[in-house]
């Protein structure tokens, strides 16, 4: 199997076991690897990440938190070579130093109070507006709260399927 695919051409072309190895770089839950990974060829990338979108809405509350259990913590490093710890030392570049500390105290007061790690589209976002949104998160009923998490997971894993196919940065 290819480290990643060339493009999407060569995606398309994996057969289906290593193109759900590769998906599963993006969102680690098996249900969604099988479920993009069926609806091949894709035309162009962002059908690609359309159909990640749509199969990360479509997961299982428990699928959802197969797939959280590969996401660091906020604020944490991301160790390893894997791509996706690499993506994920990306996408939170914009967590300051200063701000670890809050972060993992809000890391913790989110955990209990939802049995989970603390999701966020890191991409683009400061440590400041991360600590923000995890304090107001802190508020929601937990329906309201899984819905955000799906949310957050569908934009993550759009922007993953997109690095891993070369179309995005």
């Amino acid at each position: 199997m290819p480290n990643t695919p060339p493009g999407l051409a060569g995606f398309n072309a994996l057969d289906p076991g290593d193109a759900e190895k590769e998906l599963l770089s993006c969102c680690a839950s098996h249900a969604f690897a099988e479920a993009v990974a069926a609806r091949r060829p894709f035309q162009d990338a962002a059908a690609l990440a359309d159909a990640a979108g749509a199969a990360v809405r479509e997961l299982t509350w428990p699928q959802v938190l197969e797939a959280l259990a590969a996401h660091p913590r906020i604020g944490e490093r991301a160790r390893g070579p894997a791509k996706e710890s690499a993506w994920s030392r990306q996408e939170q570049s914009g967590v300051e130093e200063e701000l670890r500390a809050a972060l993992a105290e809000g890391n913790q007061a989110y955990e209990r109070r939802f049995g989970h790690v603390y999701l966020i589209c890191a991409t683009g976002l400061t440590g400041g507006e991360m600590l923000r949104r995890l304090r107001e998160r802190l508020a929601a009923d937990e329906e309201g709260e899984r819905r955000t998490v799906r949310e957050e997971l569908a934009k993550i894993t759009r922007l993953r399927v997109g690095k891993l196919v070369g179309e995005a940065g």
